[in-house]
């Protein structure tokens, strides 16, 4: 008798190739992690902190790890396409689970949006002026195209765009020791922590929410694991590793841009990373607007590959249309979710204004990220015949807690659109809780 290949294995349990081994899903998270909006962090934050921005990236950092831990347990235990919509309707039912689907899905689709506008933006206007529209349609549809092709095939271009990520970033903080070495910089101001608004403990936690930002996009590799070689041993090793490296890259850059520039010139500028490399001198500035597209790029095509990965999930659990799980024969990439998902991003993305909504996508991920914490909870005396990572109960608690603290810091205005759109999500989640049942 034959025994079964490790293909037929991966057959049997998932219609999914599994094709990411440790590297390509490390690359992976970190890839979504280092995303557009670190060019414009440091500012933010200075603007909050003070000249100590590393503070708040280390603070933001820990908090992460909470919810990352949780994450880990989850994704281990129950391998499959779908995330935080799946756990939760695991632990809380239907309605629960479609909620934080919906939460996620409207976050990686309005995200994916966004960036395909700010490719066509200021960065790309330093090379060709083209309307934005038709930068997103193109944009977009060479995204999806290599979403189809295959998440092996995709992971490896994010390899090659996160090293250029990681290159652009090691340059700066190179620059920034270069000017402090040459007596230009102010090594003083990394311990200046505190505002005229804010005191010292303040500026902490109103950087570390800003900064926290920059550390969002771990949860979108949970969308891969069914796709992932022994996600048990591989997964836990690849999160913790590229948070870990993304808090030490940030918390660098941080140190290095504030002691190079005065802590006033990163607040009013829009490129605090670009400020450092006009201080420093000898690099070409337009070498900056090539990594932020590269950047951007990268961002867009791996939420496209959560997005689509997360439609494909709650399909599968009946939470929407049993349309979204097909699969193409020979890639067996779910091409149905990937077309649905980026037309519904290029719809935003070429007759809408996406700002407003962009700025909801945290308050939403907090939910996502408290209803995670709590699942992993629920669902401890689940038992199942794998190995798989066990997070201790004070940090599912501390995670849960950490989600409550940053919500309370988010604005007012923020709240307000947030509502409408989780308003939107209870109703479609209460209806499709109803068609679950019967």
């Amino acid at each position: 008798m034959n025994r079964p290949t490790q293909d037929d294995t991966e057959r049997a349990d998932t219609p999914l190739r599994r094709t990411l081994t440790t590297p390509l899903l490390y690359f992976f998270i970190l890839g979504d992690v280092l995303g557009a909006g670190v060019y414009v962090l440091v500012g933010q934050v200075a603007a909050e902190s003070g000249g100590a921005v590393w503070v708040p990236l280390v603070v933001a950092l820990g908090l992460s790890l909470l919810t990352a831990s949780s994450y880990a347990e989850l994704a281990t235990k129950y391998p499959r396409a779908g995330g935080a919509s799946h756990y939760t309707t695991l632990a809380y039912g239907p309605f629960a689970g479609f909620f934080a689907g919906f939460c996620m899905l409207a976050a990686g689709i309005v995200s994916v949006a966004a960036l395909a506008r700010g490719f066509g933006g200021d960065y790309l206007s330093v090379f060709v002026t083209l309307p934005v529209a038709l930068i997103a349609v193109l944009f977009l549809g060479v995204l999806a195209l290599l979403n189809a092709r295959g998440i092996s095939e995709s992971t490896r271009a994010n390899v090659v765009a996160t090293v250029v990520e990681v290159g652009g970033l090691v340059l700066v903080i190179g620059l920034g020791v270069w000017v402090v070495l040459r007596g230009d910089g102010d090594m003083s101001r990394l311990t200046q922590l505190g505002t005229a608004e804010h005191s010292p403990a303040a500026a902490v936690l109103s950087g570390s929410v800003l900064a926290f930002y920059s550390f969002v996009g771990f949860e979108t590799s949970v969308n891969v694991a069914e796709e992932t070689r022994n996600p048990g041993r591989s997964y836990p090793r690849a999160l913790f590793g590229a948070l870990a490296t993304a808090g030490v890259v940030y918390a660098l850059v941080g140190a290095a841009a504030s002691s190079a520039v005065r802590t006033s010139s990163l607040v009013q500028s829009s490129g605090p990373l670009l400020t450092v490399v006009e201080v420093a001198g000898g690099v070409p500035t337009r070498l900056f607007s090539v990594i932020a597209l590269i950047a951007v790029a990268n961002g867009a095509l791996l939420t496209g590959i959560m997005s689509s990965r997360l439609a494909y999930g709650m399909a599968r659990d009946g939470l929407l249309p049993r349309f979204l799980t097909r699969v193409l024969p020979g890639r067996r990439t779910p091409w149905a979710a990937i077309a649905t998902t980026t037309l519904l991003s290029l719809l935003l993305a070429v007759t809408g204004d996406v700002a407003a909504l962009t700025s909801t996508l945290v308050l939403l991920l907090l939910v996502v990220f408290f209803l995670v914490n709590t699942a992993v909870l629920r669902l401890r005396g689940d038992t199942v015949r794998h190995d798989h990572f066990t997070t201790p109960k004070v940090v599912a608690l501390l995670g849960a807690a950490s989600c409550v603290l940053l919500a309370t810091q988010i604005e007012g205005a923020v709240w307000s659109r947030g509502l409408i759109v989780l308003a939107v999500g209870v109703l479609l989640a209460w209806g499709a809780a109803r068609r679950h049942r019967g």
